[in-house]
């Protein structure tokens, strides 16, 4: 019965931590953030972790297991209604446009204003307002809650099971949690198609599609519902006893010196040679993996203009089923070679290797810019520009009072997109909502066909070719590198004593949620915002999320970032391997003192390394007059 209840937890919080990072783009949109600032919401979880890891570690195990998982299950629910409670509270979305949904399609306004538009009533109170803050301490708050799930239920079944079946039943719970970021992402990929005031708002009067870069889902419905699975998945440990009669023997485990002397125990632990680099290795390489993980979609959406539905779909079906097979083969391939801990060291380099090789292909995989007229190229559509506020301003459009801030794209019988009808010249339209079709456009005018119509124009064939490619590419290189990851986690444990084992695990998880959970998602997001060509405005004024990205930039900061990771993370296995073959379980004090050297070596190097990539995030941000602000 316990197996079930935890089997069902560990799906429960899978579930809903893959929801959060599948709605990253519909956060952005609804609250009007940039991305750096959805890094710092998704890496909250991480800190309400750390804050009361240690704690219920230790006091978890003296009190009764089952009841504190349920109270954490409960925390966690509270958490992820929390993030939904901002959508009730702070009303309708309202997005930019210029197309209004009318029954008589003869009294359609001129896209055309005469005078300067100014800003709507009550903009002084709405503008105090920041409502992702609920969702970043829901966030926390989920963190708290997840903690003492995975240390407390294992440890339980540790105890109460015997030593042949403690293996399969963990084996188990592990399985059961890579299913939960599957239907986590289809749950994404299903709200995402629902517009976000669902049964509030009339449809047919929506003037944007799924595909639109203003589109926000129903982000709020999937918390609702991972929040009542997760309060379903505390009932049954409410009615389990504190402790289980164990059929058999046991021999009653003693203290050892290693497990009552703390911090003796963790310096003998941190001048472990092959721990600690394996430490370091871990930590460049899950800065990547958790940076690529938690804006892939994004990048699907931006680089391929897809819908997040769709991004988030095949995610859930195609990306996360691959890392889990992956991660079975290698602990397949690991038992069938019969692989020693040094065969484990060179098989986990190798299949890093092999996908960092396979990730260069990325760059080929190439989309244009989209064709924006005053953003991407001039209004002649000869010239490539860079975009500032008065490049989208030109003769054909200086009649008209427009808004350079607003993003209301039309697409010109020309193919090519303009920022709004106001700034494509238009003067008249006909046709109500999507339907909507201006004319009078003087910016546009190929043969003297002037109209335009509502939404960016679609992307060329070329790029439509190429996405297939693209995930193809991505199955196999996330297939190759999760393919090292149990044999990873096996060298782990096998290069240390095992009365430190549990102080290695635990020490390890707390080094890589905080150099690697934690600001990954943050620098990640920070350098993609400095991509952005076109800013949204918030309702009141200041920028708010972005509408569109400079692809080719997009295209090399995305898997530029990562292969400065990898690059490192290559540089650091090869030495991991190296230094496997030439170390002596019984080494001597002068080897130990030449090992100091070299960590503190390899430690000057790695924090040049993240000082180079957060210093060009901190130019690029001065540089950008936008975001500096």
């Amino acid at each position: 019965m316990f197996l079930v209840a935890l089997s069902f937890a560990y799906f429960a919080k899978a579930l809903s931590g893959s929801y959060m990072k599948s709605t990253i783009t519909q956060l952005e949109r609804r609250f009007d953030i940039p991305s750096y600032l959805i890094g710092v919401i998704d890496g909250s979880f991480e800190i309400g972790n750390l804050l009361v890891i240690a704690f219920v570690s230790y006091f978890g195990a003296k009190l009764h297991r089952p009841k504190i998982i349920a109270v954490g299950c409960i925390l966690m629910s509270i958490g992820t209604f929390i993030i939904a409670l901002p959508h009730f509270i702070i009303g309708r979305y309202e997005y930019e446009t210029s197309v209004r949904w009318v029954v008589n399609s003869t009294l359609n306004p001129s896209p055309c204003p005469t005078l300067s538009a100014s800003f709507p009533p009550g903009c002084e109170s709405e503008s105090n307002l920041s409502m992702w803050i609920y969702v970043l301490l829901g966030n926390v708050l989920r963190g708290i809650g997840e903690t003492p799930v995975q240390p407390l239920g294992i440890s339980y079944i540790d105890d109460f099971a015997t030593e042949e079946n403690a293996a399969l039943y963990v084996g188990c719970v592990q399985t059961i949690s890579v299913v939960g970021p599957v239907f986590g992402y289809l749950l994404g990929s299903l709200c995402a198609k629902i517009y976000v005031d669902i049964g509030f708002v009339k449809m047919e009067t929506i003037t944007i599609t799924p595909a639109d870069a203003r589109w926000v889902g129903a982000w709020w419905l999937g918390y609702l519902i991972a929040g009542v699975i997760t309060l379903l998945s505390a009932i049954p440990f409410w009615f389990l006893p504190r402790s289980i009669p164990i059929s058999g023997p046991r021999v009653p485990e003693k203290c050892t010196p290693e497990q009552t002397n703390f911090f003796p125990t963790l310096r003998t632990l941190l001048a472990h040679p092959v721990y600690l680099i394996y430490l370091c290795v871990t930590i460049i390489q899950l800065n990547s993996l958790i940076g690529m993980v938690t804006y892939k979609p994004k990048y699907i959406e931006q680089h391929f203009r897809q819908s997040a539905s769709k991004a988030n779909f095949l995610m859930g079906v195609i990306n996360i089923p691959a890392v889990a097979l992956g991660m079975f083969s290698g602990g397949l391939l690991m038992k069938r070679l019969k692989l020693n801990i040094m065969g484990a060291a060179r098989f986990a380099f190798g299949t890093s290797l092999i996908g960092y090789i396979l990730s260069l292909f990325f760059f080929a995989m190439s989309c244009e810019n989209a064709k924006v007229a005053g953003v991407t190229l001039s209004y002649n559509s000869l010239d490539a520009i860079s975009y500032d506020k008065h490049s989208v301003f030109t003769a054909c459009n200086s009649d008209c009072f427009c808004s350079s801030s607003d993003w209301d794209p039309v697409c010109g019988e020309n193919g090519i997109t303009y920022v709004s009808p106001c700034l494509a010249g238009c003067t008249t339209s006909v046709g109500s909502g999507k339907n909507t079709v201006f004319s009078n456009c003087s910016c546009v005018g190929v043969a003297g066909n002037f109209t335009a119509s509502t939404g960016q124009c679609p992307q060329k064939d070329d790029c439509d070719r190429m996405f297939p490619y693209f995930l193809a590419l991505s199955v196999i290189t996330s297939f190759i590198i999760s393919l090292g990851g149990t044999p990873g986690y096996m060298l782990l444990i096998r290069c240390i004593k095992p009365q430190l084992k549990s102080l290695a695990l635990g020490f390890h998880a707390l080094a890589t949620r905080t150099l690697a959970g934690i600001p990954a998602p943050i620098y990640f997001g920070a350098i993609i915002d400095t991509t952005c060509l076109k800013w949204g405005q918030k309702r009141c004024g200041g920028i708010g999320a972005c509408r569109i990205y400079n692809t080719t930039a997009y295209r090399t900061h995305n898997p530029v970032k990562s292969e400065h990771t990898f690059d490192t993370n290559i540089f650091l296995d090869s030495d991991f391997v190296r230094m496997l073959q030439n170390y002596k379980w019984d080494q001597s004090m002068s080897i130990q003192a030449e090992f100091i050297r070299y960590v503190a070596a390899l430690t000057q190097i790695l924090f040049s390394l993240h000082t180079c990539v957060l210093l060009n995030v901190f130019f690029e941000i001065e540089d950008n007059p936008l975001l500096s602000n």
